[in-house]
Formats: structure tokens, C-alpha cells, sequence
């Protein structure tokens, strides 16, 4: 069995386990849910050492936070929990997103999530998008007066530019930075992690597999439940589909010479990218999560990553990764 190994969220921020668990397909997105599998595996990942859980007041909505404050319960001291808010959700319309970054609803949010979690204090609270109608720094100024009220210990944010970054910064002291990343997501690589190595701030890695595509078990848009977001992503579609289906044989080739799984091999590149990287990969099952935990095992030299470049190169993707609506709340 796989040891757990830790890392640290920047130079000298918190430890936690090297790969988290995403949360938010247990109650949304990817299909039917089943929260009493959902709770094993959660349960199942505190006891291999997956410390870092992250979920948000939004998947849901609001219930995933009600499902992970179900699966700690007991077992808070194990548990290192990140949480965001800023959308908010419309009823009528569960697909509209619109983000509020104001002062009253940073704190109205947190209670919120306090309450659902079942906590006295969440580890980690990020901004899940930048309000472009509020200055970063007041919605970073109400998050820090979060920590100084002991809600909150560290404060994260998602999805920002390092410019948005570095203001963030002067008004208090972030401790990560998440994003998506992974071998057909690179957008990070455009500044904002050399912008976290300068700031000393960890990077969190969200859909790390690329929702699933880079475990080389999605053959067909078919494959996909009648509900499953994915049938709404660009690089999902049509003709994109079949040319990025083209990309994941590549690494499964790589993968079976190297003797792993795609999915190991897709996590082991991007901790061998900077060792303050925490990816947080998803998954309901049990052994899906001990298949990524596998990646822990898997080195790969200068060599092997050069070469996992040169067949998977950063612009070699097909496809926005979100409908045009989210692209636009993205790197504010």
C-alpha cells in the first residue's frame, strides 16, 4: 500500500496530503449520485492519509458542503477542509452563474458554510471567482477579517491573474492559489505559477485528469450521462472530441512502457512540475482513489517528462475548457 506523503502550500503554509480529493462530482455534474458511496470514500480516503478535501458552497448547490461536514464528523482532526464562495446559484435557472464578491456576502457565505459543514472553522476559504464590480481588496479585506475572527485559517483564491494576485497579496497573506491544470489544461503556465513561486503561495491543481479524459476510459461523448456537464464543454464536442481522444493515446502508449495508468501518469507529471503543487483529483469510487494514489509511486526523469511534452504539448488541445459564460469569470 502506497504511504501518504505531504506537502506544504507555499514554503511555510499548512501541510497536507500531496493529493486532496475533490469533492464536487459527489453531488453534481458528472452524473448520478450516491451519497452513501460517496461517504465511504470519503471515509476511506481519511483512513489512507488524503487529509486535504476540498468542496464549495455552490456544488449542489450547498449540499456537497452538507455531505463532507457528514463524512468529518468525528474526524475533524484528520481532515484539512478548503471550501469557496462567491457564485450564486439561481433556483429557476441552476446553469446561470453570477459572482458576488461584496463584503456582506463574504460573510453571510461563511456562516452559511460554517453551518452546513458542521465546523467551528474552515482551513481554507478561497474566492471561487473574482466580482468584477468589487475591488479585489475588499472582498480580501472582509476574508481576512474571517481569520482574525478565528472562522477562517488561511485564505485561497481561484482562477486569478497574477496581477489580481499580487493585490490580493498586499491586503493579506494568500496561502493558495487554485486552478485547473493538468497535461491538456496549461493555462497556469502563463504566468500564474511563476507568479505563486515568487508570492510563495501553493498551488492547488483542480480536474487534474482532466475531467476524467486523461484516465483513457472515455471513449465516446456517449459515455456521458444524459446530465453529465461535460456534454456542454467545447472540448468535449464533436470533432474536438475524436483529435484530443487522439492526445490521451499518447499517454497511454507512454504509460504502459512506463508500467502505470494513464491517471498515474497524468498526476506524476504534474507533481514533478513544482513541489508546492497539491492536485486534487475527484472521484466517488473507492478505487478510483487508490488508482491516483498510485501516482505517488511513479518518478519520472528529466527525460520521461521532455518526452511526455514533446507527444503532449501545451497548445496541442482542442476546445475551450468551459462554455464561453464561464470563460469569461476565469483569470480575473
Amino acid at each position: 500500500m502506497v504511504v501518504m506523503q505531504t506537502r506544504t502550500l507555499g514554503r511555510d503554509g499548512p501541510t497536507v496530503s500531496a493529493l486532496g480529493l475533490g469533492c464536487m462530482g459527489m453531488s453534481e455534474f458528472y452524473g448520478p449520485r450516491s451519497d452513501s458511496e460517496s461517504l465511504a470514500t470519503v471515509a476511506y480516503a481519511l483512513d489512507r492519509g488524503v487529509s486535504f478535501l476540498d468542496t464549495a458552497d455552490a456544488y449542489g448547490p450547498y449540499t456537497n458542503e452538507e455531505l463532507v461536514g457528514r463524512a468529518v464528523r468525528g474526524r475533524r482532526a484528520q481532515a484539512f477542509i478548503a471550501t469557496k464562495f462567491g457564485f450564486v446559484r439561481d433556483d429557476e435557472n441552476p446553469a446561470a452563474r453570477v459572482v458576488d464578491g461584496g463584503p456582506a456576502h463574504v460573510r453571510a457565505a461563511c456562516e452559511g458554510s460554517l453551518r452546513r459543514l458542521n465546523v467551528e472553522y474552515i482551513d481554507l476559504y478561497y474566492l471561487h471567482r473574482v466580482d468584477p464590480n468589487v475591488p479585489i481588496e475588499d472582498t480580501v479585506g472582509a476574508m481576512a477579517e474571517l481569520v482574525q475572527a478565528g472562522k477562517v485559517r488561511y485564505l485561497g483564491l481561484s482562477e486569478v491573474s497574477p496581477q489580481t494576485l499580487e493585490r490580493a497579496q498586499r491586503v493579506h497573506r494568500i496561502t493558495a492559489l487554485q486552478s485547473e491544470y493538468s497535461l491538456w489544461t496549461r493555462d497556469p503556465e502563463d504566468g500564474v505559477l511563476d507568479a505563486c513561486r515568487r508570492l510563495d503561495i501553493g498551488f492547488v491543481a483542480y480536474s487534474p485528469l482532466g475531467r476524467g479524459f486523461l484516465t483513457g476510459t472515455i471513449k465516446s461523448p456517449d459515455d456521458f450521462a444524459a446530465d453529465d456537464y461535460r456534454r456542454t464543454t467545447p472540448r468535449f464536442q464533436g470533432e474536438n472530441f475524436a483529435r484530443n481522444l487522439a492526445l490521451v493515446d499518447k499517454v497511454r502508449e507512454f504509460a504502459s512502457e512506463k508500467g502505470c495508468s494513464p491517471a498515474q501518469l497524468a498526476l506524476a507529471w504534474m507533481m514533478s512540475q513544482w513541489q508546492h503543487i497539491v492536485p486534487i483529483p475527484g472521484t466517488r469510487r473507492k478505487a478510483n482513489l487508490d488508482e491516483n494514489l498510485g501516482a505517488l509511486s511513479v518518478s519520472l526523469s528529466g527525460a520521461e517528462l521532455a518526452a511526455i511534452d514533446a507527444v503532449f504539448p501545451p497548445d496541442a488541445v482542442v476546445g475551450a475548457r468551459y462554455p464561453e459564460a464561464m470563460m469569461r469569470l476565469s483569470r480575473g
